[in-house]
């Protein structure tokens, strides 16, 4: 290593430790965030090398990183994109690729999601020309069924895209079948489950693709970031090009000619031996991450398994403190499944005495950070008024989300002090209104 490079990471970790806030917990003043990064001297340093080495586009950290986060997930493939956002949008699109011929969802197509969650797992459905089909959720779980979803299968159903909910995960391995039976493609939007496990094995793993966010707010960060997951290499050929700006070239783009190939295609009705590079095979969009972003990302994986025992074991004691409290609905997992946590969810009983607004309010003037559980009902939401979708059943329970959900956060970085001031500030404000 360069004597000056050494100097500076030494330098770094130093700093790390110097402008950590070892200030004591102070209830009410120190604010208790519901959601956050965990970084340590290793994360610092790694953003720090990558910076020196000055790597500012995607290079050897993306792909190292690419290949040990499909291995810890069990996939054979994974694409780094800018955001789960984006992700998602690269999964929904792929479908709809022409190299898939017959199976490939076109224009008024349906696919089947739940009302009750974030705008970006709904919105490729959107941005591709197809029809969402909307059920709705079970309290408590906060997850649809594979019962809902079966009743939602019609005649013009092509796909099942659903989010893992605040990192429970929903009836995979039933819906993953209902899938296989029908024809249908699955995404599992895995943006806040990962770690978790039904039946014994990772969510994620289900379905044909699954995305993943790197926002500071989820598991694992790159600040910005996210991942699209398959097994299935047409599907992953197919991603690339899409996150690639739709180039049919799968050489890097620092790369010459490693393929040994670069003039030799005709593709289209360009001139035979067209530069491959320049060789368009999908509309796609340049969505990748930097090496910047994956090298925090390579340490932060280091640490994934002791972030989910963290977010598990901050949930059970929050469950545990508020076991009995009446008026409230606590979260359950769902039956066979061990979620790694994104949130703990709190529904406020619509006949209590006294209004979810009124508990927000007083846990965050006790700086206790809350979140409601992201767009509710997303059908009641004016971007939405006017895009074409269809309901099966009603969406009730979802409608009780909007009105009367909220949760607090469980991720690593809450101790017990600050979990058991959340659980004494719920208790106090319930106890003094019933």
């Amino acid at each position: 290593m360069n004597v000056h490079k050494g100097l500076i990471l030494d330098e770094t970790k130093k700093f790390h430790l110097d402008v950590q806030d070892d200030r004591p917990f102070v209830p009410g003043t120190t604010e208790i965030w519901p959601a956050g990064a965990v970084l340590d001297e290793a994360d610092r340093t790694a953003i720090v090398e990558a910076a020196l080495e000055m790597r500012i586009a995607a290079g050897p950290s993306s792909r190292k990183f690419e290949s040990r986060f499909a291995r810890k997930l069990g996939h054979r493939k994974a694409h780094l994109t800018n955001s789960g956002s984006s992700a998602n949008l690269l999964a929904m699109t792929a479908f709809t690729s022409h190299t898939l011929e017959d199976r490939r969802l076109r224009p008024g197509d349906e696919v089947i999601t739940v009302a009750a969650g974030f705008p970006t797992t709904v919105n490729p459905i959107i941005q591709n020309g197809l029809v969402p089909v909307f059920v709705d959720v079970e309290l408590g779980t906060y997850n649809t069924t594979a019962a809902r979803v079966a009743a939602a299968i019609g005649p013009r159903t092509r796909a099942i895209m659903i989010a893992h909910a605040l990192g429970n995960p929903f009836e995979v391995a039933e819906i993953a079948q209902l899938a296989e039976d029908h024809d249908l493609f699955l995404v599992e939007d895995n943006c806040d489950a990962v770690g978790s496990t039904y039946d014994g094995k990772l969510t994620g793993t289900f379905g044909d693709i699954a995305t993943v966010s790197f926002y500071p707010a989820h598991h694992l960060t790159m600040g910005e970031g996210g991942c699209v997951l398959t097994s299935n290499l047409a599907l992953a050929r197919i991603m690339e090009s899409l996150r690639d700006w739709g180039r049919d070239c799968w050489c890097e783009p620092g790369e010459t000619n490693k393929c040994l190939k670069r003039f030799k295609y005709k593709m289209g009705t360009l001139p035979e031996g067209y530069d491959h590079k320049y060789i368009f095979s999908h509309v796609g969009y340049n969505l990748k991450a930097t090496d910047i972003q994956a090298a925090l990302g390579l340490t932060q994986l280091d640490k994934l398994d002791a972030f989910c025992d963290a977010r598990r074991r901050n949930w059970r004691r929050l469950r545990d403190g508020l076991e009995g409290v009446p008026h409230l609905l606590l979260p359950e997992a769902t039956p066979r499944s061990d979620p790694s946590w994104f949130g703990f969810a709190l529904t406020v009983d619509p006949d209590a005495p006294f209004k979810r607004a009124e508990l927000v309010d007083f846990l965050e003037d006790r700086k206790i950070g809350t979140r409601r559980l992201f767009a509710g009902n997303l059908t009641r939401h004016p971007a939405y008024a006017d895009v074409p979708h269809r309901v099966v059943g009603d969406l009730t329970n979802s409608d009780i989300v909007t009105e009367h959900t909220f949760w607090v956060g469980v991720y690593p970085a809450l101790d017990d002090e600050k979990l058991d001031y959340v659980v004494s500030s719920v208790k106090e404000f319930v106890g003094a209104r019933t």
